[in-house]
């Protein structure tokens, strides 16, 4: 009877520590969220959010730094060379995530190493036009195009960028020509655009929502499955008669080859349950973007499918950036 009381005990035991084994606590330094980009924009202020409702879960504390330039890329390296100690993370935009090995001639760090960790939102691009162009709606909008093949002009936030990879999804569907130029930067772009200096700009919705509402320009279109709750007035693509097309800018988070599970769990762990929080979601929606907070496993198998959709398009297109 003792014996087996004791062997009891022991599997009793073993039972309770095994998710203690299993669970990897917080680093005892603080942790970096790198964003490869400038202060200001979406992809800054979504980490910024989350990093004030993810003390608890890192009592080190979180630090948001910004690295920008070469499209990402130079995040993006900073990252890839980091110790994969749960201390240092990227979180981006696609580029430097699932396009820029598809733009670039040499790449300094291997994308498809990247360990995923989770996608925080999505935000859908929208076709928005100037208000000079005697369009009312997207349908009329191709039939235009059609009539003037090579006269309309499209805005991008530069080569390569998602604005200008759109564009090219958009005339590959619709078989349509425009004239592509190039800015540095959305704020530059939709200047042009408000001003007329520009016909077309396949935006973010965070950024020419307000526009639109004002009366400065017109989205036409949503490139997303449904409806955007940041304008649910707008027709997605396939109720606006035009081939489907999905084109959204995602938010990823990703870690640096050869973390553990453990340390990526964790993490993913603390952004799903901040994003959970009502007030997060309002923000989020506030800047156009759905919250997400997918499993490493579905935001893997996502960057994958966007990266194959992207590089298509670009091979087609012949898109290039030095």
């Amino acid at each position: 009877m003792t014996s087996r009381r004791s062997l009891l005990l022991a599997t009793a035991g073993a039972a309770f520590a095994a998710p203690a084994l299993a669970q990897q606590p917080p680093p005892s330094k603080p942790v970096r969220l790198i964003v490869p980009f400038p202060a200001g924009g979406t992809a800054d202020v979504l980490p910024r959010i989350l990093a004030e409702k993810m003390r608890d879960a890192y009592p080190a504390g979180l630090v948001v730094e910004n690295k920008s330039g070469a499209g990402g890329n130079i995040g993006g390296e900073l990252v890839a060379r980091s110790d994969p100690d749960g201390t240092t993370f990227l979180v981006s935009p696609p580029g430097p995530i699932a396009i820029n090995h598809h733009l670039y001639k040499a790449m300094p760090f291997d994308p498809t190493k990247w360990v995923p960790v989770t996608v925080l939102a999505t935000v859908p691009n929208v076709l928005a036009v100037s208000n000079r162009l005697p369009v009312k709606d997207a349908a009329e909008f191709v039939a235009y195009l059609k009539a003037n093949p090579g006269k309309v002009s499209y805005a991008s936030q530069g080569n390569g960028s998602t604005s200008h990879l759109t564009a090219n999804l958009f005339m590959q569907l619709t078989g349509t020509q425009m004239i592509h130029v190039p800015y540095k930067g959305t704020a530059p772009a939709l200047v042009d655009l408000v001003g007329g200096n520009v016909d077309v700009f396949f935006d973010n919705i965070s950024s020419s929502a307000t526009f639109h509402t004002g009366g400065k320009l017109r989205v036409l279109a949503v490139a997303d499955e449904q409806r955007s709750p940041a304008l649910p007035q707008v027709p997605t693509f396939t109720e606006a008669r035009l081939p489907p097309m999905q084109a959204v800018t995602f938010f990823s988070m990703v870690a640096p080859p050869g973390m553990p599970a453990a340390a990526v769990d964790h993490m993913h762990k603390a952004v799903a349950q901040a994003l959970a929080l009502p007030d997060v979601k309002q923000r989020f929606q506030d800047q156009g973007a759905e919250p997400r907070g997918w499993s490493p496993e579905r935001t893997g198998r996502f960057i994958r499918g966007e990266s194959d959709k992207w590089s298509r398009v670009i091979q087609s297109s012949g898109v290039t950036v030095d």
